[in-house]
């Protein structure tokens, strides 16, 4: 019994080991496969954007897909793509770029499902950008959470009387906000009615919410919802309408009326 028991097991044998060789390299191959895509579709999709956007071939920009690959290549559709680059070029000022995209469609002419894009702006960068504001000394603009410094001056009977300024930054319809919260006069800080009374209607400048439109340094498909200060940096967040991977004209640089 044992002498023909034992070629049916040597033969048992045998098959085992070919289909743990044969698992082995469908997993291989499953996982060569995954490489490549995903070699492929991060490439594409950085050329794509260093093409689209206008950035130097040598830009560094760093493309994440989120899960695998392949299956996602299979049903259409990518279920989240990070991009990010430092310095980009946002019209006259630069910023650190991260965009959050879901559901991005593998063929063209689809939309995707939208995403989240953030622009972070240091200290020079904002004062920069901030330059754009009349009557704002953008060069003495400093930077520390919550809120965006800056010093000015306020004429009391012809005097100059120095005003230090903290506003918290925001967003409405679109544009940047930057709304008093505090002032400091000779070392003595001061709310909003405190200052009213002490100078009257030559506060009101002071006193009141600046805005400022970027729609026309960033393209159409782009709305700020946010803006807030984190730690030495001001972090804008804006919501991406699905369509800026189809539509041409929500690629486009947007206006300001």
């Amino acid at each position: 019994m044992t002498d023909a028991t034992t070629p049916r097991r040597r033969r048992t044998g045998r098959w085992i080991a070919l289909i743990v060789v044969a698992v082995v390299l469908l997993v291989g191959a499953i996982v060569a496969a995954e490489f490549i895509a995903r070699s492929v579709v991060t490439s594409t999709v950085r050329s794509l954007v260093v093409q689209n956007v206008g950035l130097p071939d040598g830009q560094d920009v760093e493309v994440d897909v989120a899960g695998l690959v392949l299956p996602q290549l299979v049903g259409g559709r990518l279920d989240e793509v990070a991009v990010s680059s430092d310095d980009v070029a946002l019209g006259p000022i630069t910023g650190d770029v991260r965009v959050d995209l879901r559901g991005v469609p593998v063929s063209a002419g689809s939309a995707a499902d939208g995403g989240v894009a953030s622009v972070r702006l240091d200290q020079d960068q904002l004062r920069t950008l901030l330059g754009q504001l009349p009557d704002l000394p953008a060069g003495t603009v400093a930077v520390a959470a919550p809120d965006v410094t800056f010093e000015t001056s306020l004429s009391l009977l012809g005097i100059a009387i120095p005003v230090g300024v903290a506003v918290t930054p925001g967003a409405s319809e679109g544009d940047l906000t930057l709304t008093p919260t505090s002032f400091e006069i000779a070392g003595n800080r001061l709310d909003a009615d405190t200052l009213r009374g002490q100078f009257g209607g030559v506060a009101d400048g002071l006193l009141q919410t600046s805005s400022l439109c970027i729609a026309d340094r960033l393209p159409a498909g782009l709305t700020l919802t946010s803006a807030t200060v984190q730690g030495q940096d001001l972090v804008a967040t804006f919501d991406i309408d699905g369509g800026i991977v189809s539509d041409p004209a929500l690629q486009v640089d947007g206006t300001c009326d």
